[in-house]
């Protein structure tokens, strides 16, 4: 029976690159010379550490930053800039935490959507990804568009087509 994953990554090395294209950008800004600016990626945790001068700055690192992860083909929903800036000595300091995997409420979300498409397929949760299987490949192509349409905010990418 043919099958895919739905999954919620981001490639590690794609993510880095993203951040040194935003490290080189940032050197070169007329508007970024002479502030302390520092961006670092967490390898392990998956997080982007932002450090500006001004809540301004802090902004237009931000607008960078999803550019340039954008031009990479990381989608810009793997960020979440939910939480707040905090002021630390003459510095502003941010978290970005980037979504990898699927915890299980958003599993759920994607199993109901594929449910309440009335299509012939299966899907089955499997720790943060979720399988879907079908008779038929048109079947499985159909939820992929389907998926790709909705309303879901999580960067999906849909792997193992067998």
């Amino acid at each position: 029976m043919p099958s895919f994953d739905i999954a919620c990554k981001v490639d590690l090395q794609t993510l880095d690159n993203a951040v040194n294209t935003v490290k080189k950008e940032v050197s070169n800004r007329f508007d970024f010379r002479g502030s302390p600016v520092e961006v670092t990626l967490d390898k392990k945790a998956f997080v982007i550490h932002l450090e500006v001068e001004s809540e301004m700055k802090m902004k237009q690192l931000i607008d960078v930053l999803i550019s340039r992860s954008m031009k990479q083909g990381i989608d810009p929903s793997a960020f979440n800039f939910d939480k707040d800036a905090f002021p630390s000595g003459k510095v502003i300091k941010k978290e970005v935490p980037v979504q990898n995997g699927l915890d299980q409420a958003d599993a759920k979300k994607i199993v109901k959507h594929i449910k309440d498409a009335g299509l012939k397929v299966q899907a089955q949760i499997m720790d943060d990804v979720v399988r879907v299987t079908g008779k038929k490949i048109d079947d499985l192509q159909a939820v992929i568009q389907s998926l790709k349409s909705s309303d879901i905010k999580l960067p999906l990418t849909f792997i193992n087509m067998k």
